[in-house]
């Protein structure tokens, strides 16, 4: 796979949604054509700095992913497969299963539509495995990687409900991995990423809590992986850039410029929230409301309405709404 000049993994990396329409029945279905414009709209925009999004994350929380058939999901990515070859950027989605043979057949399969790099989540088991059980899961999902030619980022997501936490030593043994290009540690403790740093400062972390941005680089992490940066891009990349220049005053004004929205993609309703703002942000509330979740009461679609407004708001100030 041909990269840009710079490296992914020092980049922010857009979440995607996954757009859906009603058909003729009045089911919803995947908008593939909305779907590739607008991951498209978000890759295009430059931060101040003149740098862009370094990746294309397809088919995660944010896209329905819960939600979707096998098939569907694998439809979806091949389309946004083309969105990441148009702009030469890595495609990434994410993997978890019950059992690491089941793993090993979805990463190669990710492999067929174009994906790049997996995201391995811990195993879907009621039971939390052992160290070493852990680790064997995470070992076969790279044997599968290294075959079918891509590459995988085991995803530490502890805060999420139903999700067994990786270990650091588990974490550690697995970032050795050749087939291993990058850690992803979603979590607003980031006490996890400075531990992991301290250890080993050759470490490639990404981040996956919009709130925790700066707060994760402080700790090590290269670069991350958003939510909000889908309906503000330009702020997105912007303080990624001040954070890889270590300019964090300048970083946390854009951060505190975000708050208020980005309080949302550390909720459990983070897609139905975010959703629903990108689809302000587009003028089509109508669309943002459309997902297989949940439907948002008046309440919460009113405090996500406000949360945006107050946002934009902040980042107009600072020239930073594309």
């Amino acid at each position: 796979m041909e990269l840009t000049s710079t490296d992914w993994r020092y980049t922010v990396m857009p979440a995607v949604f996954t757009w859906l329409k009603e058909s003729e029945s009045g089911a919803l279905e995947i908008d593939y054509e909305a779907t590739q414009k607008y991951a498209a709209g978000i890759l295009k925009v430059q931060g101040k700095g003149g740098t862009r999004m370094g990746g294309l994350v397809g088919s995660g929380t944010l896209g329905e992913n819960s939600y979707l058939s096998s098939e569907q999901r694998l439809s979806l990515l091949q389309a946004l497969s083309v969105v990441a070859k148009e702009y030469n950027v890595p495609l990434i989605s994410g993997a978890a299963a019950e059992t690491k043979e089941e793993l090993a057949k979805i990463v190669k399969e990710l492999a067929t539509v174009g994906v790049d790099t997996v995201m391995v989540m811990p195993p879907k088991t009621k039971q939390a495995p052992s160290e070493e059980e852990m680790y064997a899961y995470y070992e076969l999902s790279a044997k599968a990687a290294k075959e079918a030619g891509v590459t995988i980022m085991p995803y530490n997501n502890p805060d999420a409900a139903g999700y067994h936490a990786l270990s650091t030593d588990i974490l550690k043994r697995l970032a050795v991995l050749p087939e291993v290009t990058a850690l992803k540690i979603s979590t607003i403790d980031v006490s996890i990423i400075e531990t992991l740093m301290l250890q080993n400062k050759d470490l490639k972390i990404l981040a996956g809590v919009d709130t925790v941005t700066i707060h994760a680089g402080l700790a090590g992490a290269c670069g991350g992986i958003t939510g909000v940066g889908c309906i503000f891009p330009k702020a997105s990349v912007t303080m990624q850039e001040y954070v890889n220049k270590g300019e964090w005053a300048e970083a946390n004004k854009i951060s505190q410029a975000m708050n208020s929205i980005s309080y949302l993609d550390a909720q459990p309703l983070l897609l139905e929230y975010l959703k629903f703002a990108f689809g302000i942000h587009h003028n089509d509330a109508a669309g943002g409301l459309r997902t297989f979740g949940h439907k948002l009461t008046q309440q919460q679609i009113d405090d996500v309405r406000a949360r945006y407004t107050l946002a934009k708001q902040r980042l107009e100030l600072l020239d930073l709404i594309d």
